[in-house]
């Protein structure tokens, strides 16, 4: 039996204001531009090792550039999430505040599996330049 467990975190947000919602957009622009600096440092970190001789070594390295990547699309879902939300407030027709909550909630999720991912990542780079 699969068992669905909703974020109560969202199911908040998603009924707060739209001020609310665009705020959480705010936090999570910056959360990436946080996670793009830090990728630069595990860059720096396996680049000083110069640990990239090993197939695991390459795959990491693969990994940061497919996290940067997957950053500047994140980045771009959330910038035109923003553009509907000034459409939403400037009440544009063919703009629905349901339809614009449902993709704040999709974002919302995207993000919480991008910072589990994230996390995982940084263990891999950490617990492999420990070892050399």
């Amino acid at each position: 039996m699969n068992t669905i467990t909703s974020n109560p975190k969202t199911e908040l947000l998603l009924g707060a204001s739209l001020a609310v919602l665009h705020q959480e957009s705010r936090e999570w622009k910056d959360t990436i531009a946080f996670w793009k600096d830090e990728m630069k440092f595990f860059s720096n970190i396996l680049d000083k090792r110069e640990i990239y001789k090993s197939e695991y070594a390459k795959m990491l390295k693969y990994l940061d550039k497919v996290h940067e990547n997957l950053f500047d699309y994140l980045s771009e879902d959330i910038r035109a999430h923003e553009r509907i939300l000034s459409r939403l407030m400037k009440k544009e027709k063919g703009i629905s505040d349901g339809s614009y909550r449902e993709e704040h909630a999709r974002l919302s999720e995207s993000m919480a599996l991008f910072k589990n991912d994230f996390r995982e990542f940084k263990k891999m780079v950490f617990g492999y330049a420990k070892k050399r």
